[in-house]
């Protein structure tokens, strides 16, 4: 079986773009969760390249869950547990207690998310070149 390594990671920058997108148009829910797919895509697309499959959506576990062979910066995993709250909750109207997700994110949400992505993709590129 191939490795698709370089197609999740690939989707994962496209993702990131596509949450840049939404920011820009104001839609910070979908920005945020964007962003969260975006990191979630590119730590698979690291398990992958080092032969391993990935199992679950938390970015931060995911992280967690590399070889110790990969220096995973504690801040890192610290931003993937950030991007993690974007899962769920920037989706649906029952993720918080009222309201719909989009009177819940607004650009510092958006751009937080968007920086701690590309962080994430950032790393992830570097560890597959």
């Amino acid at each position: 079986m191939a490795n698709r390594a370089d197609d999740w990671l690939r989707q994962a920058r496209r993702d990131l773009e596509q949450a840049k997108d939404c920011q820009a148009a104001g839609r910070h829910e979908w920005a945020c969760f964007a962003a969260q797919q975006a990191a979630e895509k590119a730590v698979r697309a690291l398990h992958l390249h080092l032969g391993q499959e990935a199992w679950g959506h938390m970015v931060a576990r995911l992280l967690r869950e590399l070889p110790e062979q990969v220096p995973v910066p504690v801040d890192l995993v610290e931003k993937g547990r950030v991007l993690d709250n974007f899962y769920i909750p920037a989706r649906y109207p029952n993720g918080h207690p009222i309201g719909p997700p989009y009177e819940h994110y607004g650009p510092i949400q958006s751009q937080q998310a968007i920086e701690y992505a590309g962080q994430i993709i950032e790393f992830v590129c570097t560890q597959m070149a």
